[in-house]
């Protein structure tokens, strides 16, 4: 199935179920989320990355508007509905500000596996405590999937790109999965590493014959 969309290019990457709040000041983009929320159409959201405009995104359905300042500009709230694959640019429509793309919509398989989610929560949960980070989930443990996850576990913008990119439950979970397991015994050793800095400049008490060390 091919259609036509709407294209808002944005420095992020946006996945399905995923509820994104967007501040809109430019003309084209304010002509866009007033064209698509006034026939309640979709636009897609495509990564703006190394100077270029990714080929895969995601649709987003706009919420509400929940804003519009005295200029015009607006704030919006809007949530991650489907994946799609840009077949054709259309930088120009007529009387529009704002271009498009031709699309298809790749299948998508949610063939995860139950253990290694747990075992991605556990990962998570270390991680963020490394980090003294504390993070609530809007779902139950059991409902969450890879991409309730992936925004939290230290991905660059091209790494959330490339699990954007994976179109099965189960690559996502392996591809989250040796991050996190690269990730924290990195963090784990700049922990101790810290530690050792803090100690400079104590007072200490060295032997050469023993190694012993006392502060």
């Amino acid at each position: 199935m091919t259609n036509f969309i709407p294209l808002f290019p944005l420095n992020i990457v946006v996945y399905p179920g995923e509820q994104l709040n967007l501040h809109i000041f430019e003309p084209r983009y304010k002509q866009l989320i007033n064209d698509c929320f006034g026939e309640k159409k979709e636009f897609g959201i495509a990564t703006a990355m190394n100077n270029s405009i990714t080929e895969i995104g995601t649709t987003v359905e706009i919420l509400s508007i929940e804003r519009i300042h005295e200029d015009g500009e607006m704030d919006i709230r809007t949530v991650g509905k489907t994946i799609f694959r840009i077949l054709e640019r259309v930088d120009e429509l007529p009387e529009k500000l704002y271009g498009g793309a031709i699309v298809s919509y790749p299948e998508n398989i949610d063939d995860g596996v139950e253990s290694k989610m747990i075992g991605l929560l556990r990962d998570i949960r270390q991680f963020h405590s490394l980090l003294e980070v504390k993070k609530e989930y809007k779902k139950r443990e059991k409902d969450l999937i890879t991409y309730d996850l992936a925004h939290h576990a230290g991905l660059s913008l091209e790494q959330e790109y490339e699990l954007l990119c994976l179109m099965q439950e189960a690559q996502r979970q392996e591809f989250l999965q040796r991050h996190l397991k690269k990730t924290i015994p990195t963090i784990t050793e700049l922990q101790h590493l810290k530690k050792r800095i803090e100690l400079n400049g104590h007072f200490r008490k060295l032997s050469v014959n023993d190694g012993n060390e006392e502060a």
